[in-house]
């Protein structure tokens, strides 16, 4: 069967122009102006096809923690928020780091048969950070990267390690840059806001130690390195450096460190109780100037649902964490293309492109031949984000109330409609 994509504003890596797109055996099969012979017409008049997004941070709990989150809820919130590709962080429970729980996450996704779900495997078993986990029997399985996200392999001998024996299977370690002698207790970034509530707070340093740490490794072992949502001024600084003095290092960021400042903490919300914390202007000023000369390479969300039991308790004991995934575009959109800072292009080049390559998945982007994974949003249409309505079993989100542009009308995963708006109202 081939679907016809009619009359859309297409987003391209380096412009968006009106472009019919012809859909056959899940790939793009012809680009171009008023094609036809296609069995399904979608009429995408007045909308913007995007590619799917690849979200390669995300949390889906699933196994063991299902009341939070679980393969089936995530990856519905994953098709509502235009993402096609999720790539799973191993915090489950059994942690994923053997071949056993990668395939049963592969087989849990496509029983829900929505969006394509990638595992990471953790880097140590158990993610204890003592010794490394079946790397090479979790890669043979499908495991598409390495982390022990949630914490830092504070064992410099381990990273080494499991750095270099991640590069002789294609896999790149994810780091989660922590330094957690330093933390100390620490829930909120250090610095006037935390003083004025009497929280506990995080020095930068506990992140920009183990970035400089994991650079270190990546330079002196010629391997590459990928560092996760970074929050700090500093630490866009040091991979500023590193990528101009030849490191093979990548780094992504959240919404919530380019949109939010730690303000948001004054009012004890436990929605916005996150890791690493949100921090000052300074910082949120350097993490979009890093968006905009290429020192960061992708945005995701770092999708952590938590069940309200989980928040709905006094700050110090909260979980950490926010839920992410159905607003992801329409923050991005909203607050760096709206605003001037990035194109349209440039956006999808973070949120789509840049996390193909980096992690050497299909899709990304939009091209004869390609795979169709794609998205139809409405740019002009805004709505208010309210965490309560959210797909996800996680409404957990600093966001609400916030008023946002960009809905998704339709998400489309291998040529197949995954999400049609119109029927889920």
């Amino acid at each position: 069967m081939k679907t016809l994509i009619k009359n859309g504003s297409v987003v391209f890596k380096d412009c968006v122009k009106k472009n019919d797109i012809l859909i056959e055996n899940g790939k793009i099969i012809a680009l171009g102006e008023e094609i036809s012979g296609a069995d399904e017409v979608i009429d995408a008049a007045g909308k913007t096809v995007i590619p799917g997004i690849i979200d390669m941070h995300v949390h889906l709990r699933e196994p063991g923690f299902e009341g939070k989150e679980d393969i089936a809820s995530g990856s519905l919130a994953a098709v509502a928020g235009g993402v096609t590709q999720v790539c799973c962080m191993p915090n489950t429970n059994p942690v994923c780091d053997n071949a056993v729980v990668v395939n049963y996450i592969i087989n849990r996704a496509k029983e829900a048969d929505l969006c394509k779900v990638r595992p990471i495997g953790a880097i140590t078993r158990g993610e204890a950070g003592e010794s490394l986990s079946d790397i090479g029997k979790m890669a043979k399985a499908g495991a598409v990267a390495l982390s022990d996200d949630g914490k830092s392999v504070m064992n410099s001998l381990i990273m080494r390690l499991a750095m270099e024996y991640a590069s002789d299977f294609n896999l790149k370690c994810l780091c989660h840059c922590e330094d957690l002698s330093l933390v100390d207790g620490g829930v909120v970034n250090e610095g006037y806001n935390s003083t004025l509530c009497g929280l506990k707070g995080q020095l930068r340093a506990v992140e920009d130690i183990m970035i400089s740490r994991d650079i270190c490794l990546a330079q002196s072992l010629s391997v590459p390195v990928h560092i996760c949502h970074v929050s700090t001024y500093s630490g866009v600084e040091i991979i500023r450096a590193a990528k101009k003095n030849g490191v093979q290092v990548t780094a992504e960021t959240c919404p919530h460190y380019f949109i939010l400042t730690d303000d948001i903490i004054t009012n004890f919300d436990t929605y916005t109780k996150v890791s690493p914390p949100v921090r000052e202007e300074r910082d949120r000023q350097a993490i979009i100037e890093g968006l905009k000369d290429g020192t960061l390479d992708c945005i995701v969300t770092d999708h952590a649902p938590h069940s309200k039991k989980d928040k709905e308790v006094e700050y110090n004991l909260a979980a950490f964490g926010m839920s992410g995934l159905e607003t992801s575009f329409a923050l991005s959109y909203t607050y760096l293309v709206k605003s001037g800072i990035l194109t349209l292009p440039q956006l999808m080049c973070k949120m789509s492109y840049n996390p193909a390559k980096v992690l050497g998945l299909e899709g990304g982007e939009i091209k004869v031949g390609g795979v169709a994974d794609l998205a139809i949003v409405d740019i002009d249409a805004s709505y208010e984000i309210d965490g309560e309505k959210f797909y996800s079993k996680g409404k957990n989100t600093p966001f609400n109330g916030y008023k946002v542009y960009g809905k998704v009308c339709y998400t489309i995963v291998d040529g197949k409609i995954k999400f049609d708006l119109s029927k889920m109202q």
